[in-house]
């Protein structure tokens, strides 16, 4: 069966996530999302309806762990950590989006 849309978008939040959280270690929810906007110069905004249910999603996968702690302004938040498994499917998701992006430029460049 198809991938509908909704299910494309999860995928690659979670690609984003998980390369976000490879790359910078431990974060809130609130710095994973300002790392992703800030790093793709503002053209990808993660609303926070669709971040949290989606990190609960990875933390069931076992992608990633979950920890309470205090952020810089001194404020409790779960602070996020990419698991061995989360490496292994950030590699997974890394090869889908590159197998994705390679056909739809085959598809565009088309005459």
């Amino acid at each position: 069966m198809p991938k509908s849309r909704n299910d494309i978008l999860q995928g690659t939040l979670a690609l984003l996530v998980l390369r976000t959280l490879a790359g910078e270690g431990r974060m809130h929810g609130y710095g994973i999302t300002s790392h992703i906007q800030r790093v793709s110069r503002d053209l990808l905004r993660v609303e926070e309806g669709s971040l949290y249910p989606a990190l609960r999603r990875m933390e069931q996968e076992g992608w990633i762990t979950a920890e309470w702690g205090t952020t810089e302004k001194s404020r409790q938040a779960r602070f996020y950590t990419l698991t061995a498994g989360g490496r292994r499917q950030l590699a997974q998701e890394q090869e889908s989006w590159t197998r994705l992006t390679d056909g739809v430029r085959l598809v565009l460049r088309q005459s």
